[in-house]
């Protein structure tokens, strides 16, 4: 088993024994001086140097510009085309005529027509109280969005479409809540606005 061993005391070292601790005791620790590598780095330091003095000089030695009269300096002369000879011009444009709008008569819907009518209102009548079928197209194959009462206000917004089918004219109405569908001809009267 082993002992335990206090250790030295630092302050009780005599300076002999610090000097002979802190020296390598053997000599690989000991590292041989990179002459190669000194003598590599101040033959590339010499080089530097002499180029720099060699590209100072070619600069500094530059022969001046001829300074002689023999050449004269040569002139550019810039010269514009000719401008062409102005011309009297009217002093306000023509004026053009802007075409005035006519506006659409809007219809009466106050009075109803004889027949139902893009534009006009129509309602729901001979479904005996069941009330007609809106569609999403003009024909029964299309999906129904609501039913509409008998009596009820549509406004007419495209039509007639024909449905060859079952030989049926359908029309494009609006109803009050502001959606839009298809409803059989046979099941709307001319009627006069609300």
């Amino acid at each position: 088993m082993a002992r335990y061993q206090l250790p030295e005391d630092p302050h009780k070292i005599s300076k002999q024994q610090r000097r002979s601790r802190k020296r390598p005791t053997d000599g690989a620790a000991t590292q041989p001086i990179p002459w190669f590598w000194l003598g590599m780095g101040g033959v590339v330091t010499l080089v530097a140097v002499v180029a720099a003095v060699l590209l100072a000089r070619s600069i500094l030695l530059r022969p001046p510009l001829p300074t002689d009269n023999a050449q004269a300096p040569m002139i550019i002369r810039l010269t514009a085309p000719p401008s062409p000879t102005p011309s009297a011009t009217p002093p306000f444009p023509t004026p053009t005529i802007i075409p005035t709008f006519t506006p659409v008569p809007t219809p009466d819907v106050a009075r109803p027509p004889d027949e139902v009518t893009v534009g006009y209102y129509a309602a729901v009548q001979g479904t005996g109280e069941f009330g007609v079928t809106v569609r999403g197209g003009p024909s029964t194959s299309n999906a129904p969005i609501t039913v509409a009462p008998e009596g009820t206000l549509l406004f007419v917004i495209g039509g007639p479409q024909a449905d060859t089918a079952v030989e049926r004219l359908w029309w494009q109405v609006r109803l009050a809540d502001g959606r839009e569908g298809w409803v059989a001809g046979e099941f709307l009267a001319p009627a006069a606005a609300p």
